[in-house]
C-alpha cells in the first residue's frame, strides 16, 4: 500500500473521481479480459471441419472432500460428427436403487457420460480448479478406436460399472481408454514401473488439510493401500495420467502431444508433491483430552472422570466395531486387515461391567503396545497419526480402570 504523497498525479486525479467510475471501469475490464480469452482459445484451438482431435483433460482438486483426488476426461473434437464433448466416467445418482446400502457395502455404481466441453469447462473454472489440457497425436485408425470405445461406453445398456476407490476410478478408466487407442503402449510401459507413491501416500498427500476427514480414512483404511504398487496402479490419480502421458510423449521428442497447456489456472494452491508429516496436531488432540479430563477432574465429583472414561470405550468399542463391519460384511477390501482394530478393540465393551475392569484396562493397553510393535516393522501399515492420538487416551483410561476395579 502507497501513501497519496507518493502517488503520481494521474492516480490522485482518479481519486477525485466517483465510486460508479470504478465499478463501470471494472466491470469493462473485466469483460474486457474474458472476451480475450475466449478468442484466444478459439484462435488456439479452433479445428478444421474434417478434422479429428482427442484431448485428455486433467481437472486439478477442489475444495471439497469429494474433489480432493481430482478428476479427469476425454475431449474429442469432431465437426463432421458434431462431436466437441469430454467423455468422463465420474458420475453417480443419489436416486439410484439401494443406493447407500450400496455405498456402505462397497458396491456403489458409478456412469460414464459425454457433455458439451464449454459447459465442462466453465463447471470447473467457477469452481476454481485447474484444466489442464493435451492434445493426443494420433493416428486416423487410432482416434476412430478411441470414439468407437467411448461411445459404446456411454450406451444406457454399457454406462454403468463397479466403483472401486483404487481399482476401478474415473481415472483408471480413462487410463485404459487412452492405453486403447495407444495399442497398449501405456500399460506395457507402466505395468512393472514402480510407482512413485503408494495408494496411502497419495490420500495423505491430498487430504492431509481437511484435519477430520484425513483421520477419518486413517483409520479406516488397512494394510492394502501400504502395499507397492506400480505405476499403471498409480494412475488412480488423474494427475499421474496426465505426468505419464507427457513422460512417455518426452521420451518420443514430444511426437505424442503437440500441446501441453492449462487451459485454467487455479488460484488455490497445489498440493505437495508428496506427504508431509502431521502426526504432531493428532498428538496434540489425544494429549489436550487427557489434560483437559484430568483437570476437570479435579473440580467435579468421582462420578464425572468415571462417565467420561466409560463414554471413550463406549467411542472406542463404536468405532472398532464399525472396523470389524467394514472388514467382515463389505466388499472394501482396502479396509482389511486393518491393526487400528488393536486401538478400537469392541471387545473392551467388557469392561463395562464392574468386575472385568481389569481385564478393559489390559485391553487396552496391551492392544496398544502391540499395535506399536507392529508399526516398528519394516513392512507395516502406517498408522502413526491414529496411533499418536489414541495411545495417550488409552493409557489414562486404562490406568483408570486399573485403579478403579
Amino acid at each position: 500500500m502507497t501513501s497519496s504523497r507518493n502517488s503520481p498525479p494521474v492516480g490522485k486525479a482518479l481519486t477525485c473521481l466517483p465510486d460508479r467510475f470504478y465499478l463501470l471501469l471494472s466491470l469493462f475490464m473485466l469483460a474486457w479480459c474474458q472476451v480475450g480469452i475466449a478468442k484466444a482459445e478459439q484462435d488456439i484451438f479452433a479445428v478444421p471441419d474434417d478434422a479429428t482431435e482427442a484431448w485428455l483433460v486433467t481437472f486439478g482438486p477442489g475444495g471439497n472432500y469429494w474433489e480432493r483426488f481430482g478428476h479427469n476426461a476425454i475431449w474429442l473434437r469432431e465437426p463432421a460428427k458434431g462431436l466437441d464433448h469430454t467423455f468422463n466416467f465420474g458420475y453417480f445418482d443419489f436416486e439410484q436403487e439401494d443406493f447407500l446400502f450400496r455405498f456402505l457395502r462397497g458396491r456403489m455404481l458409478y456412469f460414464s457420460i459425454a457433455q458439451r466441453a464449454e459447459r465442462e469447462f466453465e463447471f470447473y473454472r467457477q469452481d476454481n480448479r485447474s484444466i489442464r489440457i493435451q492434445k493426443l497425436n494420433l493416428a486416423p485408425r487410432q482416434y476412430r478406436q478411441l470414439r468407437d470405445h467411448l461411445l459404446d461406453e456411454i450406451k444406457p445398456e454399457n454406462r454403468d460399472y463397479r466403483y472401486d476407490y483404487y481399482l476401478n476410478n474415473c481415472s483408471t478408466r480413462i487410463r485404459d481408454a487412452l492405453d486403447l487407442a495407444l495399442d497398449g503402449v501405456l500399460s506395457e510401459r507402466t505395468m512393472t514401473m514402480p510407482a512413485q507413491l503408494n495408494f496411502r501416500d497419495h490420500t495423505r498427500r491430498l487430504t492431509q488439510m481437511q484435519f477430520w476427514y484425513y483421520l477419518g480414512l486413517e483409520i479406516g483404511l488397512g494394510y492394502p493401500v501400504d502395499r507397492p504398487i506400480t505405476r499403471w496402479d498409480e494412475m488412480f490419480i488423474p494427475m499421474v495420467v496426465a505426468d505419464e502421458v507427457a513422460a512417455m510423449s518426452r521420451q518420443t521428442g514430444g511426437s505424442l502431444l503437440p500441446v501441453d497447456t492449462m487451459l485454467f489456472t487455479a488460484s488455490s494452491a497445489e498440493p505437495a508433491a508428496a506427504p508431509v508429516s502431521v502426526w504432531h496436531r493428532y498428538l496434540a488432540l489425544g494429549l489436550a483430552v487427557v489434560a483437559i479430563t484430568w483437570l476437570s477432574g479435579k473440580f467435579m465429583p468421582p462420578v464425572w472422570l468415571e462417565g467420561l472414561c466409560l463414554a471413550w470405550l463406549m467411542i472406542s468399542a463404536s468405532i472398532g466395531m464399525v472396523l470389524a463391519g467394514l472388514w467382515l460384511f463389505t466388499d472394501h477390501a482396502v479396509t482389511r486387515p486393518n491393526t487400528n482394530l488393536l486401538l478400537f478393540n469392541p471387545v473392551m465393551l467388557l469392561a463395562l461391567a464392574p468386575m472385568l475392569r481389569r481385564l478393559g484396562a489390559a485391553l487396552l493397553a496391551g492392544g496398544t503396545a502391540i499395535a506399536w510393535i507392529l508399526f516398528l516393522y519394516p513392512d507395516h501399515q502406517y498408522n502413526l497419526d491414529v496411533l499418536l492420538l489414541a495411545t495417550p487416551i488409552n493409557l489414562a483410561v486404562a490406568a483408570y480402570f486399573w485403579k478403579t476395579r
